[in-house]
């Protein structure tokens, strides 16, 4: 099994839970309201006054032959929604309850 961590814009949130029901993956928890700043290129999200925009993260597990699907979808959403600041992370699950 796989796990995915991904961080979005909080705006785009019903997008990536789309991508994830699209793909038939119903489990993923969300921390919402979380800030902070991309290693690169894009402008801080830290909920305060000078930057007001905040991030949503979702953690979700998968099967293995899942995982490189929906790394697929989201990279094509990164591609096509610049703003939307997404990063992934896909980690092994070594053990499951």
């Amino acid at each position: 099994m796989k796990a995915i961590f991904v961080v979005y814009n909080q705006a785009y949130n019903q997008e990536i839970v789309e991508l994830l029901e699209a793909v038939g993956q119903r489990g993923y928890t969300v921390w919402e309201e979380i800030g902070g700043r991309g290693s690169e290129t894009g402008e801080p999200h830290l909920g305060n006054h000078a930057w007001p925009t905040q991030n949503h993260a979702l953690f979700t597990v998968v099967e293995n032959d899942l995982a490189p699907e929906i790394m697929d979808r989201l990279r094509a959403t990164d591609r096509d929604n610049p703003k939307l600041g997404l990063r992934a992370y896909v980690l092994p699950v070594e053990d499951a309850l």
